[in-house]
């Protein structure tokens, strides 16, 4: 019991000295790209893997309009080293504190000879309602009936009727990272790093 206590505490350190102590590099926040026309359905298509690539599922797709929304997509998790969805220390802390989720919409418009794209990252948190501790052996009980040997997370009705999704505002930075990826793959660059 003791080593795992000891391996808990060094990875939980490992894991804030990654996050809170290493210094944040500069970021520029782009809000809009815009190239030479490809035609919008190349776009399209180009988003979509992109979108794809970071494991979002597309919700809504309307070539004629030029837009894009994705399902939401829970933030990933410290050990889910292959997602890509958490840009910054930041949103990675965040996301595996919280139950965070993220809801892309594109938006591909032609602007005289250039075709813009403009990328929107909704957050939201879920909120869950707590119940009243009347003890310290109530703790266990606070948000579900679970054990004191195995938590769960097993909500009444009235718990299910008061979850909720808080939003959070955007996300520059994955707008951003995503905004770089499309405009890679348009202008035929790789986007592996």
């Amino acid at each position: 019991m003791k080593n795992i206590r000891t391996l808990l505490f060094t990875a939980c350190a490992v894991f804030w000295l990654i996050c809170g102590c290493a210094k944040e590099q500069q970021f520029t926040v782009v809000e809009r790209v815009c190239l030479a026309d490809k035609g919008k359905a190349e776009a399209m298509a180009a988003a979509e893997d992109v979108l794809g690539e970071m494991r979002f599922s597309i919700e809504k797709s309307n070539v004629e309009s030029g837009y894009i929304r994705s399902r939401p997509l829970i933030g990933g998790q410290f050990f889910e080293f292959w997602r890509s969805d958490n840009v910054g220390a930041f949103n990675a802390a965040e996301a595996n504190l919280h139950s965070i989720r993220r809801i892309v919409e594109l938006d591909i418009r032609q602007e005289g000879e250039e075709l813009c794209i403009g990328c929107d990252v909704n957050v939201q948190r879920l909120k869950l309602p707590e119940r009243h501790v009347s003890s310290s052996s109530g703790a266990y009980a606070m948000f579900s009936d679970s054990e004191r040997r195995m938590q769960r997370l097993e909500l009444n009705a009235e718990q299910r009727r008061g979850m909720a999704w808080i939003e959070l505002g955007g996300d520059g930075r994955l707008e951003t990272e995503i905004l770089k990826q499309i405009e890679g793959r348009l202008k035929g660059e790789s986007t592996n790093e």
